[in-house]
């Protein structure tokens, strides 16, 4: 078994946020940390996973691929937003070219970006 901490050593994520109906809905995401516990998530903030996080902080987190095929056991976390200062530096330093070609791709976008902060949750 790992723990939420570990999932900061892969290049994907599978994370796991709820509707208002409780059916879960998985993303594969981009996933850094800057303390080595708390792992760290950047979306565009008006996606409907920043919407559902806004709503519900319950989350599950495994280990994917790129496209989300989980690779392990989910866990089990706390979603919030918060504000972070370093989070595009994070990112370029373990995404590398593929951070850069995001960033291009949305220059003129006007996209407003969110950290999602994902911390460890006793099991219920």
């Amino acid at each position: 078994m790992y723990t939420l901490s570990d999932l900061n050593s892969r290049r994907y994520i599978s994370l796991t946020t709820f509707k208002r109906d409780g059916t879960p809905v998985s993303t594969p995401v981009w996933v850094v940390s800057d303390d080595g516990e708390r792992l760290l998530v950047w979306s565009a903030a008006k996606t409907w996973k920043v919407r559902r996080i806004r709503r519900n902080p319950d989350a599950l987190v495994a280990p994917s691929n790129f496209r989300g095929k989980e690779r392990g056991d989910r866990l089990e976390a706390t979603a919030r937003l918060i504000e972070h200062p370093r989070i595009e530096e994070l990112l370029h330093q373990k995404y590398g070219w593929q951070k850069r070609a995001l960033d291009w791709l949305n220059r003129d976008s006007g996209t407003e970006w969110a950290t999602i902060e994902l911390t460890g949750r006793a099991s219920r």
